[in-house]
């Protein structure tokens, strides 16, 4: 916001300017139509006439908007709003000169002074902007700063930074992009590429870089973060695309790093009139509805105007968790908060038969490698037979879209974990086969940020002082965060490949290492990195598809989509005890399973 004693008065100096522009442009023109020698009375008749110039062009221009604050300073906005102005004042003077203002001035004069008045005019507003950014760029204590990008966003952040009251000045700009070596932005001169950043900061005492790049992908702001970090220097980004909404980017939009900036940001495009039409005015059914997917999925869900969302989990205070996020209170009391276990066939059978479900999104799981590691028949009780239970249910009851959430792990399965998942997506699979409706998998990486993942780990050992424990130095993993995910699972849904599985785009892999270092960088005491060792079953880099799938692309950029064989139940240990009326088996498990023969 422009301030000072000249800025609030901005627009009477302004007037005052064009005002004196249009009574001096009148005389000399005058004087130089009349060769230098021009007589006292017609010196006061010209002065008569730019007088009345004046007036008109500050009453046309206030009516225009012309000194009401409608264009900033010295933009080409407010420069075209002056030519207009000047045009209308030097046709009305033209005209009016010879016919009812009695001749005041030569007719060649009247029109050489409009020339005059605007150049005058224009002038002025550019010497008034070039007097106000320096005065911008000395005032008070401010962060000097090197503003990584030229382009629009780049050029955003300079103005923005330009303003009166901004914290930070921006000393140089830096890109990429050799076009642009000789360009300014308000006097910011681009100074090179990235390869300056390191001699920049020191050239310019400068100890902050902004990233000004919205649509930066995550590689490019790791590479960024990785050169600055190498400099000791401290990284500020904006927002991606998605998150500004088309706003002119402003000084409050730059941030610190995030993980999610660090990791990777893309702008989701979803089909919404497809995803509507199977959860607009639906009853849908959640299953692991407090964890991170599930009550993400809850909230999104939401979104398209459901006819009810059914949230169920085992864990009640999860479920309170998420009614406070979407309802904004914590009772308990409403009737589409279910607890219960997905290992319990008959609850579950009441729960569809309460309910009646048209849309199953299946986020219920046992998850931690270690332990499942250690614990292989609950991974097998809860992640295979709990959703053979619901994939029976979900037939019975006539459910029209059955959505089972997997994991990368498995693809290419060596652990309980990944075995588990990958019989999962075979039931799931087999049922897409058997019943009516669409039964689908939706297969993924980590998320960011979920219970249990590597991110809250890293940031409680920072806060303790370390060590922050990693099992390789080379060990990387699939990110992406848990609103992109679930927008993408949600989207997988209203596709309908029934018994296919659904695999989501997840950019490139990164390196825990260059997360946990990332994360160190903004502590404020030195913290170790331990390395531990992989653990049974852990993979050193893990892959979305296993060898022997063969990925088909499907009418989202980011979603592909892999047959897998499907597996009877009797196969995995689970025996018929005999067929209802609907048709559906029911199940119980018999013994331990051999997971490695089976997955």
């Amino acid at each position: 916001m422009e301030d000072g004693l000249l800025v609030r008065r901005r627009f009477v100096l302004q007037a005052a300017w064009d005002a004196a522009s249009w009574i001096a442009a009148v005389l000399l023109a005058s004087v130089a139509r009349y060769e230098f020698e021009i007589k006292d009375s017609q010196a006061l008749r010209a002065l008569g006439l730019g007088a009345i110039a004046a007036v008109v062009h500050v009453v046309a221009g206030r009516i225009s908007g012309l000194y009401i604050h409608r264009w900033r300073y010295g933009t080409f906005e407010e420069v075209t709003a002056v030519t207009r102005v000047a045009a209308v004042t030097t046709v009305f003077i033209a005209v009016m000169n010879p016919f009812l203002l009695g001749h005041l001035a030569p007719i060649l004069a009247t029109i050489l002074s409009g020339a005059l008045a605007h150049a005058a005019m224009i002038g002025g507003r550019f010497l008034w902007r070039i007097w106000l950014e320096r005065s911008i760029r000395h005032e008070g204590e401010r962060e000097r700063v090197i503003v990584f990008g030229a382009g629009d966003g780049g050029a955003q952040v300079v103005k923005a930074m330009a303003a009166v009251g901004s914290p930070y000045l921006p000393v140089a700009i830096v890109d990429d992009n050799p076009d642009l070596a000789n360009l300014r932005i308000k006097s910011v001169a681009v100074r090179g590429d990235r390869t300056r950043l390191q001699a920049l900061a020191k050239e310019y005492d400068v100890a902050t870089v902004v990233i000004a790049i919205p649509s930066a992908s995550g590689e490019l702001v790791r590479e960024i973060v990785q050169i600055c970090d190498d400099a000791g220097l401290r990284t500020l980004v904006l927002p991606p695309v998605a998150q500004l909404f088309g706003a002119a980017i402003e000084i409050g939009d730059i941030r610190p790093l995030t993980e999610a900036d660090f990791l990777g940001r893309r702008e989701i495009n979803t089909d919404i009139e497809s995803v509507a039409g199977y959860l607009t005015g639906k009853r849908v059914l959640v299953t692991g509805a407090g964890g991170s997917i599930g009550s993400e999925l809850c909230r999104q869900i939401h979104r398209f105007a459901p006819e009810s969302v059914i949230m169920l989990d085992r864990d009640e205070s999860a479920l309170q968790a998420v009614q406070v996020s979407i309802e904004g209170r914590g009772l308990l009391d409403s009737e589409h908060l279910v607890a219960a276990s997905i290992r319990d066939r008959e609850r579950m059978f009441e729960v569809f038969d309460r309910f009646r479900p048209h849309v199953v999104f299946h986020a219920a799981a046992l998850k931690h490698l270690p332990l499942l590691e250690m614990h292989p028949d609950e991974g097998f009780k809860t992640n295979v037979a709990g959703t053979l239970h619901l994939l029976d249910a979900a037939a019975a009851f006539g459910v029209a879209t059955f959505v089972n959430i997997s994991t990368d792990k498995a693809a290419d399965a060596s652990s309980t974990l990944g075995r588990t998942k990958r019989l999962a997506e075979r039931l799931t699979a087999w049922a897409g086969h058997r019943y009516d409706g669409s039964y689908l998998s939706v297969r993924f990486g980590n998320v960011l940020g979920s219970r249990g993942s590597v991110l809250p780990l890293f940031r409680s050992q920072i806060e303790r002082g370390g060590p922050v424990t990693v099992t390789h130095p080379d060990v990387t993993r699939f990110f992406m965060t848990i609103e992109e995910a679930c927008q993408l699972v949600i989207q997988a849904g209203a596709m309908g490949y029934n018994g296919e599985v659904m695999v989501l785009d997840m950019g490139e892999p990164v390196r825990i290492a260059d997360l946990a270092r990332r994360l160190i960088a903004e502590a404020d005491r030195p913290v170790q990195i331990e390395y531990t060792g992989l653990r049974p079953g852990e993979k050193m880099h893990e892959v979305l598809f296993s060898p022997d799938e063969q990925a088909v692309l499907s009418e989202h950029p980011l979603i592909s989509r892999v047959e897998v064989p499907p597996v009877h139940p009797a196969e995995l240990g689970l025996q018929f005890d005999g067929v209802e009326a609907s048709g559906t088996a029911s199940i119980r498990a018999i013994g331990s399973i051999r997971l490695e023969e089976t997955a």
